[in-house]
C-alpha cells in the first residue's frame, strides 16, 4: 500500500484460512454474523502474523469499549477488512506516534452519503475531481476512517465526518486539518495521508512520527 514507512510492517490476505480467536478476543464476537467473525478472526491473525516481524511473541489483540484493537506495550497498529480483503499495520511506538489504515471497495458511494460526510470545502473539491472514473467520494471516505483509527488510540474521543478536512491528491498525496479542538496528544504532530487503489479496492493510509521529547521518553522508557 502506498504510505508505508520501513518502520510499518504490514500483513494482507485475501483468503479466510482455518485458524481460531485466543480467548479474550470471543468476547467481542458474541452475536456477530459468520462473516464478521472470519474477518475478525483472519485480521487479527494478520496482526500477529505482522507483530511477529517485530519480535513481538503472540498475543491476544482484544477490543476496547468501543472496538477497538488493544495492541501490547510498545506498539502501535491499526486493522481493515472488506469484501474477503484484510489487512494489518503495526509498527514500534517509538518510530511512530499513530496508525491508520482503512479498505473499502472502490465503488461509488450510495446517494447522498457523499454529502453528509464532507465539509462544504470537500465537497466542491469532490466536485471539481470527478469524472475521471476515480470513486473520489469512497477515497475520502476511507481516508477519514484512516485518520479517526489513528486519531483514538491517542485521544480515546470520537471524532465526527465533519471534524477533518480532507484534501486529495490526484498523485496519491492527501493533506487534512481537524477542525475542531485537538487534545495535547496530538497537537504537534505531523501528518502523512496516502491512497492508492489496487485490485479493486481503495486502501488509505495515516501516520505520525512521535514528537522529539516523546520519542525520547519512549526510548527511556
Amino acid at each position: 500500500m502506498t504510505g508505508y514507512f520501513p518502520s510499518v510492517l504490514i500483513e494482507t490476505r485475501w483468503d479466510a484460512p482455518e485458524t481460531t480467536a485466543w480467548p479474550e478476543e470471543l468476547a467481542a464476537m458474541a452475536g456477530l454474523p459468520e462473516a464478521r467473525r472470519a474477518e475478525y478472526i483472519t485480521v487479527r491473525d494478520c496482526a500477529r502474523q505482522a507483530l511477529a516481524c517485530l519480535g513481538v511473541p503472540p498475543t491476544a489483540i482484544p477490543g476496547d469499549a468501543r472496538g477497538a484493537p488493544v495492541w501490547p506495550a510498545g506498539i502501535v497498529g491499526s486493522l481493515t477488512h472488506c469484501r474477503g480483503y484484510r489487512a494489518a499495520a503495526v509498527a514500534r511506538a517509538s518510530d511512530l506516534a499513530a496508525l491508520g489504515i482503512d479498505a473499502e471497495p472502490a465503488e461509488a458511494l450510495p446517494a447522498g452519503v457523499a454529502r453528509r460526510i464532507s465539509t462544504d470545502a470537500e465537497f466542491a473539491r469532490l466536485a471539481a475531481l470527478d469524472g475521471d472514473g476515480t470513486p473520489w467520494g469512497r477515497v475520502l471516505f476511507s481516508a477519514k476512517e484512516s485518520i479517526y483509527k489513528a486519531w483514538y488510540p491517542l485521544t480515546h474521543v470520537g471524532l465526527g465526518f465533519r471534524d477533518v478536512d480532507v484534501t486529495l491528491g490526484v498523485d496519491g498525496q492527501a493533506s487534512f486539518s481537524f477542525l475542531r479542538e485537538v487534545p495535547d496528544e496530538v497537537a504537534g504532530l505531523s501528518w502523512r495521508l496516502t491512497w492508492t487503489i489496487e485490485d479493486g479496492i481503495v486502501k488509505t493510509a495515516v501516520n505520525s512520527p512521535p514528537l522529539e521529547g516523546w520519542r525520547q521518553s519512549r526510548r527511556g522508557g
